[in-house]
């Protein structure tokens, strides 16, 4: 289930015109932005999501997508967090060919919205959680409407855990370069 913070308030900003100010609104926007701050990267917004992408990290000439989520409810199989994906999203981000990694981020935000930032006199808290998957090369989906996509709890969205995911654009990019110089 969407959360009113992600859905249903920016489905109300479109109606009022104010669709611009989605990206600036939306908790899993804001909690991007604060772990790519603090690792040191570049956030790169997208207008429109024809390919899959709501942002574009980068770091040093490398780059990685993220298609960001958010529930207040998220549903759960064992350790993971399940998130259904529409199976075009879900396509394009494991498409064997993107120039960047393809990844799914699934926000947790409380179910009481006013509870979601916490502000005291020296520091504000978020209270949310983030977790990832990555999605490029996965096979094809079964289904045709949406596909069930795991995203481990070991897998926390962390300015680490952005290291990684960076890590794994720098392995993409030497492997196409190494199968160049072979051909």
């Amino acid at each position: 289930m969407e959360c009113a913070a992600c859905g249903d308030a920016s489905r109300k900003a479109e109606q009022r015109g104010g669709g611009g100010e989605l990206a600036e609104r939306a908790p899993q926007q804001r909690l991007i932005l604060a772990i790519a701050t603090r690792g040191g990267y570049t956030i790169g917004r997208w207008n429109q999501d024809k390919d899959g992408v709501d942002v574009t990290l980068h770091s040093e000439g490398l780059m990685v997508d993220l298609q960001l989520k958010c529930t207040q409810s998220p549903r759960t199989a064992g350790d993971d967090f399940v998130y259904d994906l529409d199976v075009a999203t879900f396509n394009k981000l494991r498409d064997p060919h993107r120039s960047a990694p393809g990844y799914l981020a699934l926000v947790v935000v409380p179910t009481d919205l006013g509870d979601w930032v916490l502000h005291e006199p020296t520091r504000m808290l978020m209270a949310c959680h983030g977790y990832w998957a990555k999605l490029q090369d996965e096979p094809a989906p079964a289904g045709n409407s949406t596909t069930a996509v795991h995203l481990p709890r070991s897998q926390p969205l962390t300015s680490e855990t952005l290291k990684h995911m960076f890590g794994e654009s720098l392995w993409r990019i030497r492997q196409g370069h190494d199968e160049g110089e072979a051909a």
